[in-house]
């Protein structure tokens, strides 16, 4: 067991706040009216109690000063760290983290079914260029380092680097040095992890798939996962997808539990996936040990670090129970998001550093509210960045980072004569690149913030570097791109005044479908096939992240394909959520064509030029869409993609991926008064999983039709 040191003032307060009597006052309603019944000097009582309790720790003589500073213990083969929380053990040189001791838990990782490099560790899935059995897979690398230095030990913080460095006459190795640094404060409850991963020039082409930090937690102690306010469960446990417990489905993520260890589960379906979440919205996520009141967290206080911005979609947290920290990966993406290195291509990248935090609360309060005081600890180490405690010069300091700010308008005449303030929209700084790049982006840093009411944004933070300024906008299409390359060095400040996003459009709406936002959500998202179900998802917002959706399609669309009217029709109740393909009876599959239905009156006769097309995706699988206009046998299309997208976004319960945005001229003469028809043709089909999800499809009158203008 690690002693305790008497708490300092602000600790005690917490503590008094968290108090077994106090805090369930504070938060819990019914413990509240409970005591309203009682005598007033029953709440008097126990404020007087916690406030004696605090009072007396003040006064306690300290233990022996070794006990309370921080240490560092060489044991055999590991290196262990020591504060008056948490004792970190790591195995020595590898760096692997074997054992984080808690609160009276010996190891709150699994220690008894986990070999020492299989509980914590960093990894990197990695290929040589031509060499991949599979598309997007490569050989998975553990890190296994071959030197520990001790970088800095003080009384206030220790600081472990573990490193590997490659060897040149390697042919075998993953051409990159990696330093795996591991760092512990005096009074923090946790410790913190970060890499640098550098390439030096002249070294082998190379490709990189996937970077994390990964932590495997004792499965008899971690039932309950949270990773949002709405999305937290107890969960199963990996014995319950071992057949024949459990029973794979149309791929070896998704299982269904057909006699999981607890009935609660049975019949339920458990995939991965279900819980990726965006770039954006991670910031904390992890366990909950409910009989010990101790909860796992891995907080990420900035996403500078991680690939494709702030949309990208990653995993985090599963059943295990499992613990991510991933900051590249190719999910949602495909190969456009592999991170290719040319023969003696130079490069260095520093990913994280990431908080492991560990809290507890006394018995007789609600374990699960750990995840409450887990999200104040966030908004602490978010005020934290960039953490100055770092000791590698390759992790700079917030003096040492510059920022920008300004204002992003929208321009669209055919909505308002006056420019639109940008509210809500997502204004970043990545490389210099085209429109739309950011989100192929993976080997550099990106930096995005959130516009105000007004449009205003200022992006903080910003390492050095040449950036572009990219931005996109809730409820227009397309991206903004400022090609002025942004040189930031250490103290910059530079203020870009306004700026105006003009968001493609020809002329005014005649009709439209969805809303602009990157996202197919609302659209109609089917009830799943009760026979597989994850309860989680069962009257949630998010139940596109159900199993199978994919085969509803054909079960609602059992003999011709899905039309709809756009004067009577509501997207959100007869537009399907993704486009896929149709199952036959052979076992093969066909593609699939949806109409667009809508009319023209008299006025419409004499109009000439081209009418526009406006279509944006959300994502797309192997797809390729074809459009054609009033004519179904139109060969060649009017418009075609090409094969286009590799999101896997289907299969694996997304609801989008990749942005595609496409404009189409319709030639007014192949319109005519009366009833007209769009077709749109998803034609590759070999699986249930390729396919598109629109995200919105406008149809523009030509530019000279000006008196339909809006003001």
């Amino acid at each position: 067991m690690i002693s305790r040191k008497p708490q300092d003032k602000s600790a005690d307060f917490i503590m008094f706040l968290f108090s077994s009597h106090v805090f369930k006052l504070v938060t819990t309603k019914d413990y509240r009216r409970h005591l309203l019944k009682q005598r007033g000097w029953v709440i008097a009582l126990i404020m007087f109690m916690s406030v004696f309790e605090i009072a007396f720790c003040q006064n306690q003589t300290p233990e022996p000063e070794s006990t309370q500073v921080l240490q560092l213990h060489y044991q055999d083969r590991y290196v262990v760290m020591e504060n008056r929380f948490l004792q970190l053990t790591l195995s020595n040189p590898e760096g692997f983290v074997t054992g984080i001791q808690y609160n009276g838990i010996d190891n709150v990782l699994a220690y008894y079914t986990n070999k020492e490099y299989d509980r914590g560790y960093w990894d990197v899935v990695w290929n040589f260029p031509g060499k991949k059995a599979k598309k997007t897979k490569g050989t998975l690398d553990r890190i296994e380092a071959t030197k520990m230095e001790v970088i800095t030990q003080n009384d206030e913080k220790i600081e472990l680097s573990f490193t590997r460095t490659w060897n040149t006459s390697s042919t075998t190795a993953v051409p990159v040095n990696i330093d795996k640094r591991f760092v512990m404060l005096q009074n923090s409850s946790g410790f913190y992890s970060y890499a640098i991963f550098e390439r030096l020039q002249g070294w082998p082409a190379v490709e990189l798939d996937n970077m994390r930090l990964v932590f495997k937690l004792n499965k008899k102690k971690f039932h309950y996962m949270a990773i949002s306010d709405d999305r937290q469960r107890y969960m199963p446990v990996p014995d319950d997808r071992v057949p024949p417990r459990g029973q794979p489905l149309a791929y070896p993520e998704a299982v269904q539990l057909l006699d999981p260890i607890e009935p609660e589960f049975k019949g339920e379906v458990d995939d991965k996936y279900e819980y990726s979440m965006e770039s954006k919205d991670i910031k904390v996520h992890g366990w909950i040990s409910t009989n010990d009141s101790v909860g796992f967290w891995q907080i990420t206080p900035s996403n500078e670090f991680r690939s494709a911005g702030p949309l990208k979609q990653f995993l985090g947290s599963h059943v295990g129970p499992t613990n991510l920290a991933v900051f590249h990966s190719t999910h949602y993406v495909g190969a456009d998001l592999i991170m290719s290195f040319k023969n003696g291509e130079a490069w260095k990248k520093v990913f994280g550093p990431v908080f492991i935090y560990l809290n507890s609360f006394p018995k007789g309060v609600d374990p699960l509210l750990l995840w409450h005081e887990a999200k104040n600890q966030t908004k602490i180490e978010e005020e934290k960045w960039p953490y100055n405690f770092t000791a590698s010069d390759d992790f700079p300091a917030s003096d040492q980072r510059g920022s920008v700010s300004g204002r992003l308008l929208v321009r669209d005449r055919f909505i308002s004569s006056e420019d639109i303030p940008a509210n809500g929209s997502y204004v970043g700084l990545a490389a210099p690149g085209d429109v739309g790049s950011w989100q192929r982006e993976c080997k550099g840093y990106q930096f995005w913030s959130k516009a105000d009411e007004n449009g205003s944004f200022s992006i903080n933070n910003v390492r050095s570097g040449r950036y572009n300024l990219y931005a996109f906008a809730p409820g227009f299409i397309g991206d903004y791109h400022n090609d002025t390359v942004f040189d930031i060095s250490p103290g910059s400040k530079i203020s870009l005044g306004d700026l105006v996003y003009e968001p493609p459009r020809d002329g005014s709406t005649l009709w439209e479908i969805g809303v602009p936002d990157r996202s197919a959500a609302e659209f109609y998202i089917p009830d799943p096939n009760p026979s597989f179900v994850n309860k989680l998802y069962l009257n949630h917002s998010d139940k596109y992240r159900q199993y199978g959706l994919w085969e509803r399609y054909s079960e609602l669309y059992p003999d011709e394909d899905m039309v709809y009217n756009v004067d009577i029709d509501d997207y959100s109740k007869n537009w399907f959520f993704m486009q896929v393909t149709r199952k036959q009876a052979n076992g093969g599959y066909k593609g699939t064509t949806w109409q667009i239905r809508f009319q023209f009156d008299d006025k419409m006769k004499n109009v000439t030029g081209n009418f526009k097309l406006r279509i944006a995706l959300a994502t797309s699988n192997v797809a390729e869409l074809q459009v054609r206009v009033n004519d179904l046998s139109a060969d060649p299309p009017l418009f075609r993609t090409e094969q286009i997208g590799r999101d896997n976004t289907i299969a694996r319960h997304g609801i989008h991926g990749l942005y595609w945005l496409y404009s189409v001229n319709v030639p007014a003469a192949s319109l005519h008064v009366g009833n007209n028809t769009i077709y749109l043709t998803q034609a590759l089909a070999t699986s249930p999983f390729q396919g598109l999800m629109y995200d919105y499809i406008r149809l523009e009158y030509p530019d000279s039709i000006n008196y339909i203008t809006r003001s």
